[in-house]
């Protein structure tokens, strides 16, 4: 089976070395702030919102923030996959380059290889389940790969996958269980820190934590206070530097590589996930000590729908890499993209909303940024991962605010049956 090759190690130098080889293939996406957002994030939720959880009768968290979101909904082919899709294949040897790739793949991981495979010039092929959305079939195609369809299930995706590689010795790249995959996708974060601490040095009103002196790390200069130091002396608080990073959890090679990149910089780094039908499997697993395989879930954010991989969750599952993982509603999921389209005029997909959900509804993670921040608050980047929805489906989740509709994708089987079954996104 044509496999990609395993690099040494996982660390922030690595990810930097990613990010040279796919810096002339990808956008330096945008980071843009809202104080809107940033306020009502800010406001403590009702005593109301907070009636059924389990922190119902509490005196609810004042939390202070000042977002900074990273749009990757403006990267190409509409999402944070081409980041992976095209370090993977700079990692290829040219007779590997000559055969051509594959991957099992409904959604923007399919696109994102076609793309990057049409740029080098190669084959590929893409194992899409037949009930994908047709737009996504028509983008894949449209990048020039050949689409080979096949059963909803695990089994099904991977049996045609083999079939492929059997019959050209093609390289399977997978969604996000591979080293390679997992370091294109932290690229984002060295942009996200060095985007912010420029805007701050422009003007420094952006930050919560105003003008200071600078200090350095990774020899870039940056501002700071009196101490640059929290009560924990691993995070660094100063103008410019990022006090935490909150990004979706799927599979877990964007949120794995984040927390890759930004280890030991003093930025705190979050997971979110939406809580419907198990989708939570992140938290759960790290709740029970143990790696959760499989997950059949409809809920609206479907880039998410699929259990972290395995490579993921030992970096997920390390707590000096990632503090923590929460989960949203489908219904703070709709709030949150609401906010989004309409205050900021941002376009996105579900997926792309979790980590600003939690930030906003979450009681659990307010209470964590109100006291670890204390009076000061947290300047926190936010994750927008991606915009690859239609009018047509957000105008269906939006229909009634009486009942949630389910997207088309993962609903219908080939003989009508009614199917939730995890899907590489």
């Amino acid at each position: 089976m044509g496999e990609l090759s395993l690099p040494l190690i996982l660390d922030r130098s690595a990810v930097k070395a990613a990010h040279e080889r796919i810096k002339q293939n990808v956008h330096r996406t945008p980071v843009v702030t809202s104080t809107t957002l940033s306020d009502l994030a800010s406001t403590p939720q009702s005593a109301e919102a907070l009636v059924g959880t389990q922190y119902e009768g509490a005196t609810p968290a004042r939390p202070k923030f000042r977002l900074f979101f990273k749009c990757e909904n403006y990267q190409r082919i509409g999402a944070f996959k081409s980041r992976g899709a095209f370090h993977a294949l700079s990692r290829l040897s040219p007779a590997q380059l000559a055969k051509g790739v594959v991957t099992h793949s409904s959604g923007n991981h399919a696109q994102a290889l076609a793309l990057a495979a049409r740029t080098h010039g190669i084959k590929a092929y893409i194992v899409m389940p037949t009930i994908s959305t047709p737009s996504k079939i028509a983008a894949t195609k449209g990048y020039g790969a050949e689409v080979i369809f096949s059963g909803s299930t695990s089994q099904e995706r991977e049996a045609v996958v083999e079939d492929v590689i059997n019959k050209t010795s093609a390289t399977l790249v997978p969604p996000y269980d591979h080293p390679d995959i997992i370091l294109g996708q932290g690229t984002m974060a060295l942009e996200l820190e060095e985007q912010v601490r420029d805007m701050v040095m422009e003007d420094a009103s952006l930050s919560l934590h105003g003008k200071r002196g600078t200090t350095t790390i990774d020899g870039q200069t940056m501002m700071n206070g009196d101490s640059g130091q929290t009560r924990e002396t691993s995070h660094a608080t100063f103008a410019g530097h990022l006090d935490a990073v909150i990004a979706p959890l799927g599979g877990g090679g964007m949120l794995s590589g984040i927390a890759i990149a930004l280890h030991g910089t003093g930025t705190r780094v979050f997971g979110a996930e939406p809580s419907f039908g198990g989708a939570d499997d992140g938290r759960r697993g790290l709740e029970a000590n143990k790696r959760i395989t499989t997950v059949k879930t409809l809920t609206i954010a479907d880039g998410l729908r699929t259990p972290v991989g395995i490579i993921n969750w030992t970096v997920i599952s390390d707590k000096s890499k990632v503090k923590g993982v929460f989960s949203v509603t489908e219904e703070q999921i709709l709030l949150a993209m609401r906010l989004v389209i309409e205050r900021m005029k941002v376009f996105v997909e579900p997926s792309a909303v979790v980590g600003l959900a939690a930030c906003l509804y979450d009681e659990g993670f307010r209470k964590i940024v109100e006291q670890e921040a204390s009076d000061e608050g947290w300047d926190v980047g936010i994750v927008l991962s991606g915009g690859n929805t239609t009018l047509e489906a957000i105008s269906k989740m939006f229909a009634t605010e009486d009942k949630l509709v389910e997207r088309a994708e993962a609903k219908v089987g080939k003989n009508g049956q009614r199917i939730a079954e995890n899907v590489a996104g």
